[in-house]
């Protein structure tokens, strides 16, 4: 479990950065450069040692360094508010690849039951989806108190789904194994 973590960590670093620092501060120019800076030192990083990174973790970077300058550049806050839409739509896509999601599962999961894996890296795209139209029919509003529990509400969907996922996984493994053992 601790692997996987390790690896959501580096995938989301530069976005958890940007986080951070915007609910700390208040201050996205600060929150989006710092979050741009991180990304391309985490880039240049894998490169002098000779690592590579995952698939999210590129998608990740590019996401944060091209929507991060696009609000540099126009500093318009309704932009700032659709950009998480512009974010789950891209991550959305690229969960429809076909076993992305493997990489972040222990062994005994992928082992034992990957097609399940794979429904719910369908599933996550989903929700991605849904998440994204949600933020842009909160972001037509301008209203920052609104977006502020969008955006709750919405990692709160995500760890919902994560739990759900969870207790999903560990129900079918013991079905699985139980059913080699007999």
């Amino acid at each position: 479990m601790k692997d996987v973590f390790g690896k959501l960590a580096v995938d989301f670093l530069s976005a958890a950065v940007f986080f951070i620092l915007y609910v700390a501060t208040d201050d996205v120019v600060l929150a989006t450069t710092a979050a741009i800076a991180v990304g391309v030192v985490q880039l240049i990083w894998a490169r002098i040692k000779g690592q590579s990174l995952g698939f999210m973790a590129y998608a990740s970077i590019a996401l944060v360094i091209v929507l991060g300058s696009v609000t540099l550049l126009t500093n318009d806050p309704r932009f700032m508010f659709a950009k998480p839409a512009i974010g789950h739509f891209a991550i959305g896509a690229i969960m429809l690849k076909r076993g992305w999601m493997l990489r972040y599962v222990p062994a005994i999961v992928s082992e034992t039951i990957p097609e399940y894996v794979t429904v719910a890296g369908y599933a996550w795209a989903v929700l991605m989806f849904a998440l994204g139209l949600g933020t842009i029919g909160v972001a037509m509003t301008g209203d920052l108190k609104l977006w502020a529990i969008y955006m709750t509400l919405a990692a709160g969907a995500k760890v919902a789904a994560f739990g759900l996922q969870f207790i999903a996984f560990r129900f079918a493994i013991a079905s699985r194994l139980r059913a080699a053992r007999a």
